[in-house]
């Protein structure tokens, strides 16, 4: 197989013999199934088809049938066997052997395992790695199995163009989500290419595409700080250099651009998030890298997921108005709200990135204040609630507040660095079965035989 999960040709390899297959009739006898309901698991990935010799209707492969009659055939939406609820959030599962179901509701990757209280990118520990190289390099690993000390990414001339341009149209008062959004589309349209999804051709997208992200953002008040940020010598620094500039006028010191970088690096994955989930949704219909990026962009734009941090930023930013975390802390238990920046769904204890980039930010003199904040907040609520406990938002937010950078900072930072991440995926995506994730929906609507709507009169 090529990269992308395409057939390689001119490979020498015998086509296997079409008398071998068996035809749609056999095939849907042996499932048990009407012939409609066959060519819905192949429309799911569930089966591959081959037109018949002749071009007379199709052909699969025995062993796949049976295959799939083995782990017991999936309900479809014709299926009288599927009663009422037939169908329901069937098709997340991974695609085993013959590109039949593994598990429902499960999705097989090799990128992220996720423990009680660490996590590890392809079995190695995410923390000790984000410690030991910077972004650039754990991105290319992650992708490639090959760490290249001193990976730097560089964004191609033409869709650089396009996408400054474009970012640097959007209205005054835009923030930097709203221009890496645009960029992503205008990037795309001045790349002919984007449609070859080969692995070679992927990566070379990625990278590309990670450092237009970074490079199409305008410099932060106008001015221009640290090393790396004129429009000619991106290519020179590290991400994170060339990325400070653009969330904040304040000057980097060594120590916080760590913490940067840092975080670029521990959130490149965390398993199958919601926008990671899009991106592979996208590239299961073999969209191309950006479009896939693009569908992880939308699924990060909401209080949930991306903008978390930014919640985190304006609750420390109002600590420190109100002198204390007492008064911030009762007004959102009053209001019904959850305290931002605490707690996480996956990890009994503290989120082990907020450990990794807390111990830096102590390091930071220029965030010692957001950061005794951040620590006032969770004893506050730890009086009451004791298994709650830092994530990864409330240190985003003791990085963005200490340097003078919007509430949107680390929203972006996070979405740079999971572009990394949904690429990853993507490739994943790309040598599975094609629209392996086509959900049934358990329809709940009016019984059909209703008769055609009338008009509204006045």
């Amino acid at each position: 197989m090529e990269p992308g999960g395409r057939p390689a040709s001119g490979s020498g390899a015998a086509a296997p013999d079409p008398q071998e297959r068996i035809s749609t009739r056999e095939a849907a006898r042996r499932l048990g199934v009407k012939p409609e309901t066959l060519y819905a698991y192949v429309s799911r990935g569930l089966l591959d088809s081959r037109r018949a010799h002749g071009g007379r209707g199709s052909t699969f492969d025995p062993g796949q049938v049976a295959a799939l009659a083995r782990r017991g055939r999936p309900a479809a939406p014709s299926d009288p066997a599927a009663g009422a609820s037939g169908g329901t959030a069937r098709e997340v599962g991974a695609a085993g052997a013959a590109g039949t179901p593994e598990g429902w509701g499960r999705l097989r990757t090799g990128i992220t395992l996720i423990g009680p209280d660490r996590y590890y990118f392809r079995g190695v520990d995410a923390v000790e790695l984000a410690a030991s190289h910077g972004y650039e390099e754990v991105a290319e690993w992650l992708w490639t199995g090959a760490l290249r000390p001193g990976t730097r990414f560089e964004a191609a001339p033409g869709p650089l163009a396009a996408a400054r341009t474009t970012a640097a149209a959007l209205p005054a008062g835009s923030g930097p989500m709203d221009r890496l959004r645009v960029a992503v589309a205008a990037a795309a349209s001045a790349d002919p290419l984007r449609f070859d999804l080969s692995e070679a051709a992927v990566l070379g997208t990625a990278r590309s595409l990670i450092a237009t992200l970074v490079d199409a953002l305008p410099p932060a008040g106008g001015t221009r700080h640290g090393v790396g940020s004129g429009e000619g010598d991106e290519g020179d620094a590290p991400l994170a250099a060339r990325l400070w500039p653009k969330l904040t006028t304040a000057p980097a010191d060594e120590a916080a651009l760590r913490v940067l970088d840092t975080a670029l690096s521990l959130l490149i994955d965390h398993d199958l998030a919601a926008s990671t989930l899009a991106a592979r949704v996208a590239a299961s219909a073999r969209a191309h890298p950006y479009a896939v990026v693009s569908a992880g962009l939308g699924a990060l734009d909401g209080p949930l997921h991306g903008q978390a941090s930014a919640l985190a930023h304006r609750m420390l930013a109002e600590v420190a108005a109100q002198g204390g975390a007492g008064p911030v802390v009762a007004e959102y238990l009053r209001a019904g709200q959850r305290v931002p920046g605490l707690g996480h769904r996956l990890y009994r204890g503290e989120d082990p990135r907020a450990r990794a980039l807390f111990a830096l930010l102590d390091e930071v003199p220029s965030a010692a204040a957001a950061l005794g904040d951040a620590r006032e907040v969770l004893a506050t609520a730890a009086t009451r609630h004791r298994d709650l406990h830092a994530n990864v938002d409330l240190a985003l937010g003791v990085l963005s507040v200490s340097h003078g950078m919007p509430p949107q900072a680390g929203e972006t930072v996070f979405a740079v660095s999971r572009t990394a991440g949904w690429i990853a995926h993507a490739l994943e995506e790309y040598a599975e079965p094609p629209l392996r994730m086509r959900l049934v929906g358990a329809y709940a609507g009016p019984r059909p035989g209703r008769p055609l709507p009338e008009a509204e009169r006045d």
